[in-house]
């Protein structure tokens, strides 16, 4: 279950990861962020967002037009 809820839908590159990011800096290690994003190019970017930080992908998924993350802030 996430402790953080991202809506970064109709949101192109980079600000899904801006925003991302940002939330993430008010979290603790441990924490789970949710994200939902519009932007296709997302699931790349948020996979070398994780990739770079040292923050965990803990689900990557797509329901239609939406993609659904789950960072673990580590």
């Amino acid at each position: 279950m996430a402790d953080k809820t991202l809506d970064a839908k109709g949101l192109n590159c980079p600000l899904p990861i801006l925003r991302a990011k940002k939330a993430l800096k008010e979290m603790t290690a441990g924490q789970i962020l949710a994200i939902e994003a519009t932007d296709p190019g997302s699931a790349k970017d948020f996979e070398s967002f994780c990739a770079q930080t040292g923050n965990k992908m803990v689900k990557a998924s797509e329901n239609g037009d939406v993609f659904y993350y789950e960072i673990e802030k580590c």
